[in-house]
């Protein structure tokens, strides 16, 4: 039986038993239905996975001891930056969960001019809070130690004034370049994906100005959705740790 992981937002030390948060509790009580001896393992984005087991149940609380020291983080080496133009909700909300899956370190809501979608103040903040509920949960289905960080939108000309001296990819249909091609600087990559209508013109040859490479990734037109796991499984198999 696979063994749950849970993501806690507090230390964790050997030996000690922990009082899990109460969205936690309710999951393990309510939806994997674990009895007191069962095994957990817990995780708090310090890069180790704790062994734990379940000591206390009640009605609305969960107690697990820690039984030890802790695993090794297990990112992959590529350092990604995922620049994803926000798309309407179960799109953004797919391509999220697939990028922590495959390995992203950090991801980049782009706001951009197709992207049909508007945010004011109050909305970010939900969406924030929503996608990292995404974030979480991906990380642990996945096995990752270490949460994706996820940065507030950022409109995509304030992105380009602000973007770091990295190789720096952006999918367009038609381009003849490939991933296969390119040759990564430290082992560190940006890669930027538009909305469902893709990037205006103006905005692809912003992109261009500003040191991006346009790559293709076959003779198709993918949803955004499908270029996010397409785009960074390439990525992950040409420099990461997918084999």
């Amino acid at each position: 039986m696979r063994i749950p992981r849970v993501f806690i937002n507090q230390k964790i030390t050997f030996s000690e038993t922990i009082s899990l948060p109460e969205d936690k509790a309710h999951h393990i009580l309510h939806v994997l239905r674990l009895r007191v001896g069962d095994q957990i393992k817990l995780f708090n984005n310090s890069g180790l996975e704790f062994k734990a087991e379940i000591t206390e149940l009640t009605k609305k609380a969960v107690r697990a001891q820690v039984k030890d020291n802790g695993q090794l983080e297990n990112d992959s080496p590529l350092d990604i930056t995922l620049c994803l133009a926000v798309s309407r909700g179960p799109h953004m909300d797919f391509s999220i969960q697939k990028a922590v899956e495959l390995g992203v370190r950090m991801i980049i809501p782009i706001i951009s001019e197709f992207g049909n979608v508007k945010l004011t103040d109050n909305r970010v903040d939900n969406k924030l809070s929503h996608w990292t509920k995404i974030i979480i949960g991906a990380a642990e289905q996945s096995g990752r130690n270490r949460l994706a960080e996820l940065q507030s939108p950022v409109i995509f000309n304030e992105w380009m004034n602000s973007e770091s001296n990295v190789t720096k990819l952006i999918l367009h249909p038609g381009t003849e370049q490939t991933m296969s091609k390119i040759n990564i600087q430290d082992n560190k990559l940006t890669l930027m994906i538009g909305p469902e209508g893709g990037f205006s013109d103006l905005e692809f040859q912003t992109a261009l100005e500003n040191n991006y490479i346009p790559i293709s990734l076959g003779p198709r037109i993918l949803r955004t959705e499908t270029a996010v796991v397409c785009g960074l499984s390439n990525a992950q198999q040409l420099w990461g740790d997918l084999n």
